[in-house]
């Protein structure tokens, strides 16, 4: 079987900058999963004892632990920090611009509007930094805005870093016409951006896509909803194990694209067990 490869996949800038920082700090933990790959987090463990905390109740005393990538809720950060434990921040750059956006977006009385998927670790933290909790509104569709209620005539959006600019797109020309003042912030990250455009594009030339990835990942889902656009035959797995060869039957390219926490190592392996059918 021919690969080819997206002309853009894999590590983003954040995942490298976090996995570096795991790796630095040996016999540390994790507040949640540090990023969405169970493969990655296994290796962190395995050859770095970097353990995993999804309580603060965990934490003990002289402790050293990493903020995931996707960041925590402010209150959770504030009460860690007052622990006599060592905190390592490794919430992604691209992650701290929308919690600092709402944060002042809010306090300048501006009713916030985050494209996103309310339950997401990041979209959960970035929440967390507006000033009043009932005047944030977490939706998906157009049509989500239909039935809310804006505390004041002014409003912010934001978007999950991982997210489709066409839907945010939608998201504000809804708003726009309906209220007095609509301020838009990009904070699709432009990792997120490449990756999608190079999956799009190389749909379009295979008989059968492969998106590898964490199963909970929103950016890897992403990935293969724009893949079965134009290449029905796409399938989404965490690592080669979950291959099966009857995907490749009467098949002669299969395209290979990655999500942003998805480790070249894992990718590789796919590739040689795809290239051996």
């Amino acid at each position: 079987m021919k690969v080819k490869l997206a002309s853009s996949y894999g590590f983003c800038f954040g995942v490298k900058r976090a996995i570096k920082i795991a790796e630095e700090y040996k016999n540390s933990a994790t507040m949640g999963p540090l990023i969405h790959n169970t493969n990655e987090i296994d290796r962190l463990k395995n050859d770095y004892n970097v353990g995993l905390y999804n309580s603060l109740d965990e934490v003990k005393d002289n402790d050293t632990i990493i903020i995931r990538t996707h960041g925590i809720p402010k209150f959770d950060l504030k009460n860690l920090k007052a622990k006599d434990a060592k905190v390592i921040n490794a919430t992604c750059p691209f992650v701290t611009t929308p919690q600092q956006i709402v944060k002042k977006m809010s306090a300048e009385e501006y009713s916030i509007v985050i494209f996103g998927d309310k339950d997401h670790p990041e979209v959960l933290g970035v929440q967390s930094y507006a000033k009043d909790q009932d005047d944030v509104f977490v939706i998906l569709e157009p049509e989500d805005l239909n039935n809310i209620k804006f505390k004041y005539s002014k409003i912010a959006t934001i978007a999950q870093t991982t997210k489709k600019k066409e839907k945010y797109l939608e998201i504000v020309n809804t708003l726009i016409p309906k209220n007095k003042e609509v301020r838009v912030f990009n904070t699709i990250c432009d990792a997120t951006f490449e990756n999608q455009d190079a999956a799009r594009e190389l749909s379009k030339e295979v008989d059968i896509m492969i998106v590898i990835g964490g199963k909970n990942s929103s950016n890897t889902k992403q990935l293969l909803n724009i893949s079965k656009e134009n290449c029905i035959d796409s399938y989404l797995l965490e690592d080669e194990r979950e291959l099966d060869p009857k995907w490749f039957k009467n098949k002669k390219l299969c395209g290979i694209t990655a999500g942003a926490s998805t480790p070249d190592w894992v990718i590789q392996k796919v590739v040689n067990q795809v290239e051996a059918y």
